[in-house]
């Protein structure tokens, strides 16, 4: 008897419970878009190349189109559609929204999770390759347009709305922090 080639798995998807079977190769962004219509994580280059597709895996940042479905059993899935709260936009979205973040608007929803992984990581302290001094002692490092940068790095915009992306997320670490 040849062994099975599907699972069951329960994707935790913004706060709801979803049973699937799916096919040991099936990819966490094709179970969200094809199997639960959860569209609004994209696909872009489907090889981890462009961000399109991040989605927050237990509050870190991941692309989904590298990451299988059935690796993701059990765990808390963020993506686009669970970050406001109702009718209620998130800091990072509206701050994307007033500061013309976005252009064709195709890798917003991979930018804006991939902000809100840069910043829980930034406020735990967590280093980049920007980071002056990279030792515990030295603290949090100021959240510079630098700092964005090289932490957002891994997330393409093919329109090159970079300069006001970057403000975005300095506005929305500002406001996480309870300053604006």
């Amino acid at each position: 008897m040849a062994p099975s080639t599907t699972s069951a798995v329960i994707l935790n998807i913004n706060g709801e419970k979803h049973s699937l079977s799916v096919d040991h190769r099936t990819t966490l962004l094709d179970a969200l878009r094809e199997r639960l219509d959860l569209t609004g994580t994209k696909k872009g280059c489907d090889q981890g190349q462009c961000g399109a597709c991040t989605v927050l895996i237990d509050g870190r940042r991941a692309v989904s189109c590298l990451q299988l479905a059935v690796a993701a059993d059990g765990r808390e899935i963020t993506t686009i559609e669970g970050v406001a709260q109702g009718d209620t936009l998130h800091p990072v979205q509206q701050a994307f929204l007033d500061l013309d973040g976005f252009q064709c608007g195709y890798c917003t929803p991979g930018q804006i999770c991939s902000a809100l992984g840069v910043i829980a990581e930034h406020a735990a302290g967590w280093p980049s390759a920007a980071t002056d001094d990279v030792r515990p002692e030295a603290g949090v490092p100021e959240l510079s347009a630098e700092e964005i940068r090289e932490r957002m790095s891994g997330n393409l915009c093919r329109c090159g709305a970079y300069v006001s992306i970057v403000q975005a997320v300095a506005r929305a670490a500002k406001t996480e922090e309870g300053v604006a």
